[in-house]
């Protein structure tokens, strides 16, 4: 009875790290992926990489050459580190590596599709570069902003200057994060976001850094697909509550600016000049296709 038991447990036990090198045999074979270190039975080169994985590469690709394919966990993904091969796919063949991998943490709230960092090459993301290009990044718009840098970066040294006068230390950091939000802030939404001048870290600061810590941290489910349902980590629950907070922060935000808007119909609306006004106004034009849903997304 005791070799019955023990005889499916063994079977499990096996059969996956078998499978692994079965199919890493045969796609070796028929594979036109570049060399690189064949890896351990599911977890593949995850190990190699340790805690400074760009000093893991760079050593991988001093034995494997400047183009060179990692299995990490169940992903195959393909390490250029050199400028001639970083031509070649960012410039000479940017259109068949023009994909997004989307992390498991991103997929709250579908943000994946409707954001312009991560939504995939076609006719949406396009618009939304667009729309971008257009009202956010043209010489006359950074021209127009050119006082709100002025005065952010002024307002910076105010609050260094002041605190060595007084003999306080000075978290660089967390200040020049501070004007980097005011700034990109008041590009959005004609606002500041953050008080340099408060001892306390801020709400809306705390958010956005809590989001970047946890968007940062490597997760078992970006590895192993088959893993996503169960969410291991917690990494994707946990950014849905922050994400909510931050939607609803830019929903106090919208619904301020549309019901200013509205109050104006009958005389002349308040000209802000932020990307948020082009926005609105965009979500008016039926033939745009531009909702209100699609304004969260793009402001994050």
């Amino acid at each position: 009875m005791a070799e019955l038991s023990t005889g499916p447990i063994l079977w499990l036990c096996t059969l996956p790290p078998s499978l692994y090198l079965f199919n890493l045999i045969i796609f070796r074979k028929t594979s036109k992926l570049p060399l690189g270190p064949v890896g351990f039975p599911v977890v593949g080169s995850l190990l190699e990489l340790g805690r400074m994985p760009n000093e893991s590469l760079t050593r991988l690709s001093q034995l494997h050459g400047p183009l060179m394919a990692l299995q990490l966990g169940f992903i195959t993904t393909v390490v250029v580190s050199s400028a001639e091969m970083a031509e070649q796919v960012l410039h000479k063949h940017d259109q068949a590596f023009a994909g997004r991998t989307v992390r498991d943490v991103v997929t709250v709230f579908d943000y994946h599709h409707h954001s312009l960092v991560f939504s995939q090459n076609g006719t949406r993301w396009r618009e939304l570069r667009r729309i971008c290009n257009m009202e956010l990044f043209t010489p006359k718009r950074l021209d127009i902003l050119a006082g709100v840098r002025q005065e952010k970066v002024q307002a910076l040294l105010r609050h260094v200057h002041k605190a060595c006068a007084a003999g306080h230390s000075v978290d660089i950091g967390l200040c020049a994060f501070g004007t980097t939000l005011n700034l990109v802030a008041n590009t959005i939404f004609s606002k500041d976001v953050v008080d340099l001048e408060s001892e306390s870290a801020g709400g809306f600061k705390n958010l956005l850094w809590e989001i970047l810590d946890l968007n940062a941290k490597p997760n078992l489910s970006d590895f192993f697909p088959a893993l996503r349902w169960a969410d291991p980590q917690c990494l994707r629950r946990r950014n849905t509550t922050l994400i909510k907070r931050l939607y609803d922060a830019f929903d106090q935000v919208i619904d301020k600016r549309m019901e200013s808007d509205a109050a104006a119909k009958g005389g002349e609306k308040k000209k802000h000049g932020d990307l948020l006004e082009v926005l609105v106004e965009l979500t008016r034009e039926p033939s745009s296709g531009f909702t209100r849903e699609n304004i969260r997304p793009l402001l994050t």
